[in-house]
């Protein structure tokens, strides 16, 4: 028990320092008086269309492939760190987890899922 000590007082100071902070906001800062402080977007333009306008499929489709290909860079910095190590064996199923993402990418783009209109 005596080990957790300094983890707990660890989360004790993180805990102070973010309630002094957010108290020291509100006891310093401005309240908000102005119609463009209250607005979303506080450039002072008027917003053009409404905040709970839909976005097409083709935008999370674009979303989700970039999570995807940077789930790949997560995955091939490891390998590249451990190559030498791994030799022939892990260099093909490395080529072969590269071949499957961009046979996924080539299908992707020839689908029109990367194309802005």
């Amino acid at each position: 028990m005596i080990d957790y000590i300094p983890i707990g007082l660890q989360m004790l100071a993180a805990a102070a320092l973010a309630a002094g902070l957010m108290g020291l906001s509100t006891l310093l800062g401005r309240p908000a008086r102005s119609r463009t402080d209250l607005s979303p977007y506080e450039c002072g333009v008027d917003p053009f269309e409404p905040a709970g306008k839909r976005y097409t499929v083709r935008f999370y489709m674009v979303a989700m492939l970039f999570i995807l290909f940077d789930i790949e860079a997560a995955f091939l910095y490891p390998w590249a760190t451990v190559f030498r190590d791994l030799g022939l064996p892990g260099f093909l199923e490395m080529a072969v987890f590269i071949g499957v993402l961009l046979i996924g990418f080539v299908y992707c783009w020839r689908r029109g899922a990367l194309d802005w209109d």
